[in-house]
């Protein structure tokens, strides 16, 4: 689903006016349509409160009381702003609500009035507060949001709940805490980013006459992934088929303690679709390795006294490349210097540059120590073919920045490392973030807190470089593997409760992940599944 940044909303409705479009319409039009989510959120009736500020939003409830009043409900506006302060298409609007007598009252600036006068009525709607908030809020809106948290009713949020940014996601220091957020044309980042979610309640984006082509030629691409999209991409497995069909990935993986990181990452390739999986670790560790998965292919490669992956490695995974489709890389390698010195040789590797890859975990560690290589590769024509997935604190090491700072600002950050890196980058973490190159951006809205475990990163690994080895570009495998990823957390978590969910139980839930999807979209018949 495609989303708008802030400026974004704001051209939309500049061009819609350009195109003839009237402002005062869409106004008319998202009034109407606030007034119909109250009528769905508490159809038994009782009295309204409109909150309205003197912006965009608070004339979009000055007509929603309008038409709630025309419904027959009980409304009493208040007004966050002196009347003389609404002008445009909000005054116009507050003339037509004096006009139709609609009680219109200040909203009061004591903590006590305002809990004892919110506590009369059956629903509140916010339009205190829009898309134009920035930086933190002052007194009386800081004590509205306040009062409007204690409130117990439910609470109707206009295009975003007052306070919360929407292109972040987040409150500073606090916003209304909705029940449900009507939101017009487009959805915003900031009501699928979280804290944002936590904030919107159940969103519901709604038409007000926008229209087809606001959008085109704006830049930035901004989606919601969704199960119909992602159905899409995954690639068909037609009757006529062979393990050879399905792509070959090779998972360069583990150290003498971190076997287990190369296991998951393997089991993740396996049950993310791909034909074969070699395993390739250090050599000690490859009898383990293959009695815990005894369906991948396994092959030593020439390690340290340690136990890590020694420079010699590097020419054997290149030559290993020759006959496999991509690559998986990072889960449980180590940062020690030797293998630092074969992490940089591997670089070096045209077979390396030119073949589909992911990196993840100790690969990334390895890159944030020498950045500069990548960042040149990547300004070669086309850039790499490569999908990064670091977590917050792996992208802080990437980008040279502070993990507190990543947070703050997590699409800012993802952007970021996809254009300095010339792949597209994965930013893990609750609301997994993909980015392009191109500037093209997703939130991922699957997956749930049993999934902040040990292992979790490295089934994904494996899964990204599954998609890779079917035939999936970048873009398809990281955007299909983090919606398929979270998807099968929910699915074990809704069978098995979140608490003590394991990653390799993540992994065993991917096939029937990508059922449910094709499922949902219609095509499980002609995908093979």
């Amino acid at each position: 689903m495609r989303l708008t940044t802030t400026a974004q909303a704001r051209e939309a409705d500049r061009r819609a006016e350009a195109a003839g479009m009237p402002t005062r319409i869409l106004m008319e039009n998202a009034g109407a349509q606030v007034a119909a989510a109250v009528a769905r959120l508490a159809p038994e009736g009782g009295p309204v409160l409109v909150f309205c500020g003197k912006g965009n939003n608070g004339g979009d409830g000055l007509v929603a009381a309008r038409h709630l009043v025309e419904r027959g409900r009980p409304v009493q506006v208040w007004l966050a702003a002196p009347e003389e302060a609404y002008r445009g298409d909000a005054g116009a609007n507050l003339a037509l609500a004096k006009g139709w007598g609609i009680p219109l009252a200040p909203a009061p600036v004591e903590a006590e009035v305002l809990d004892r006068e919110l506590a009369r009525y059956a629903l509140v709607v916010d339009g205190l507060l829009g898309t134009g908030v920035q930086g933190p809020l002052r007194d009386p809106y800081r004590l509205w949001v306040a009062a409007l948290n204690r409130y117990t009713g439910p609470i109707l949020s206009i295009d975003l709940p007052s306070g919360l940014d929407g292109d972040r996601g987040v409150a500073e220091p606090e916003a209304v805490r909705a029940t449900w957020t009507i939101t017009f044309g487009y959805g915003k980042p900031g009501l699928y980013l979280l804290p944002g979610a936590d904030y919107a309640g159940r969103v519901e984006v709604v038409p007000i006459g926008l229209p087809p082509d606001v959008l085109e030629g704006q830049g930035e691409v901004v989606e919601l992934l969704e199960s119909r999209v992602v159905a899409q991409m995954l690639p068909p497995r037609p009757a006529e088929s062979h393990k050879g069909t399905y792509g070959h990935l090779l998972v360069v993986a583990g150290s003498r303690n971190m076997a287990g990181a190369a296991v998951l990452a393997a089991r993740g390739g396996l049950r993310g679709g791909a034909g074969l999986v070699t395993l390739a670790v250090p050599a000690s560790l490859q009898r383990q390795v293959a009695a815990a998965l005894p369906e991948a292919l396994t092959y030593g490669l020439p390690e340290t006294e340690a136990g890590t992956l020694g420079v010699e490695a590097a020419e054997v995974v290149a030559q290993l490349l020759a006959t496999r489709q991509a690559l998986a890389i990072g889960p449980g390698l180590g940062t020690a210097p030797e293998t630092a010195q074969f992490f940089q040789a591997l670089l070096e590797r045209p077979e390396v540059q030119h073949c589909p890859a992911v990196l993840d975990a100790d690969a990334l560690n390895l890159l944030a120590q020498a950045p500069e290589r990548v960042e040149a590769l990547a300004r070669r024509p086309g850039g790499l073919p490569w999908v990064l997935t670091p977590h917050p604190g792996e992208m802080a090491r990437l980008l040279g920045r502070s993990t507190a700072d990543v947070q703050a600002d997590r699409p800012g950050a993802v952007r970021e490392a996809a254009a300095r890196f010339g792949g597209v980058v994965v930013l893990k973490g609750a609301r997994s973030l993909v980015a392009h190159p191109s500037g093209r951006w997703a939130i991922n809205p699957t997956g749930n807190p049993g999934m902040a475990t040990g292992g979790m990163g490295d089934v994904l690994t494996g899964l990204v470089g599954a998609l890779l080895a079917q035939g999936l570009g970048p873009w398809e495998a990281a955007a299909a593997g983090v919606y398929l990823h979270g998807l099968a957390g929910d699915l074990q978590a809704e069978a098995r409760g979140p608490a003590g969910l394991l990653a390799s139980e993540v992994a065993d839930a991917l096939p029937a992940a990508r059922r449910r999807v094709l499922r949902e979209a219609g095509l499980n018949g002609a995908r093979g599944d």
